[in-house]
């Protein structure tokens, strides 16, 4: 007799409150604000590079009683030519007060028409615990890696804090606690006998999807593909990438191999979101491979994490899987986070004009097997 897969939504549990504040805290950043990160005894101040104005940095000096630094990633400190040894994050320090012009010409390789700083007035050196963290935070929010932060001996009241080690296992503390929470038959164009759920945690965050085709039998390796959302390429057709060809690919193989999981993880740009994505394609059309877009942003060339998807397979009842992928870095993830990958099935299809570049990259620069 085959067991099914459990797809029956759960009740919501509270929020654990490290998730609340540390949300709180990247919506705020979203928005202008400031928000403050106390890492032991020591906290800054900080805005979002990108959202900086010259009023907001006067305010930020002002509440913090410290003249405004800027942090980086080590990536980006790199690019500048301003690295601090092997830094993940470097704050940098100027001889005279920041402007927000100066600000967006460090933090953004798009601000092409804004006058270029001189560098030699900057010292680098790697970031403390506190503005670390500040740089993560942008990262959740979404934004460019890079922070404006001030030292504070005193938190003013009204400012959302967070504290560093929250921001540092934000993405695992809410993978913890995803849960599964609604249900439907979605026939689709290739699979007729589908369901979508919808997976969520528990501060409220995005959602992350299965597309759960035919009856999987969970006591044997089930068919299944991790494959991360793309506006452009799923929804558009964009020609710049492979990724519709392989969800809509996946989908019809899994129906005609009987049954499987697709799981549709809210990652796009493998990690860095939709705005951040768009900016690296400014990049590449000035000559960036897919990689060095990336970290000419700041970013490292992959920001996903997989701690999700092995939590919504364990939530269906998946502990096997033969993983749709061309991409070793994904076999190697699902293992770490106690998924056993019985089977790699290579998932390739044709390349165009317009993709052939970013394809040779993933092979040669990320490994991938084609």
């Amino acid at each position: 007799m085959i067991r099914h897969l459990d797809i029956t939504p759960t009740p919501a549990a509270p929020a654990p409150q490290p998730l609340i504040t540390v949300d709180r805290a990247a919506a705020e950043l979203r928005r202008g604000g400031i928000v403050a990160v106390r890492a032991g005894d020591a906290a800054v101040l900080m805005l979002a590079a990108e959202a900086v104005t010259d009023e907001a940095l006067a305010r930020l000096g002002a509440l913090a009683g410290s003249p405004p630094r800027v942090a980086v990633t080590g990536r980006r400190a790199g690019v500048l030519g301003l690295a601090a040894g092997d830094a993940a994050v470097v704050r940098l320090t100027a001889d005279k007060d920041f402007t927000a012009e100066t600000i967006a010409w460090l933090a953004d390789p798009c601000a092409r028409l804004l006058p270029a700083p001189d560098l030699a007035r900057l010292t680098a050196e790697p970031a403390a615990a506190a503005a670390a963290a500040a740089v993560g935070l942008t990262k959740l929010a979404r934004l460019l890696p890079s922070a404006v932060i001030a030292e504070t001996a005193q938190l003013p009241e009204g400012i959302p804090l967070a504290e560093a080690a929250h921001i540092v296992c934000h993405q695992q503390t809410a993978a913890s606690t995803l849960r599964l929470v609604s249900e439907a038959r979605v026939p689709l164009k290739d699979a007729e006998n589908a369901r979508i759920a919808a997976f969520r945690p528990s501060d409220g965050g995005i959602e992350h999807l299965a597309i759960i085709i035919g009856e999987p039998d969970p006591d044997q390796p089930v068919l299944a593909r991790l494959h991360s959302e793309c506006f452009t390429g799923d929804l558009l057709g964009s020609l710049r990438c492979d990724c519709g060809d392989q969800l809509r690919g996946a989908i019809a193989e899994i129906a005609q191999a009987g049954s499987g999981v697709l799981l549709y993880l809210a990652q796009e740009g493998r990690g860095i979101g939709l705005v951040n994505k768009l900016r690296a394609y400014q990049l590449q059309d000035d000559g960036f491979d897919t990689l060095d877009a990336n970290l000419q942003l700041g970013f490292d060339d992959d920001e996903r994490i997989y701690q999700p998807a092995a939590q919504m397979l364990r939530l269906l009842g998946v502990c096997r899987v033969r993983l749709m992928t061309n991409n070793p870095g994904k076999v190697a993830a699902l293992a770490r986070h106690g998924i056993e990958v019985a089977e790699r099935v290579p998932h390739v299809f044709p390349a165009n004009d317009h993709n052939q570049g970013y394809l040779s990259t993933k092979a040669t620069r990320g490994g991938h097997l084609f």
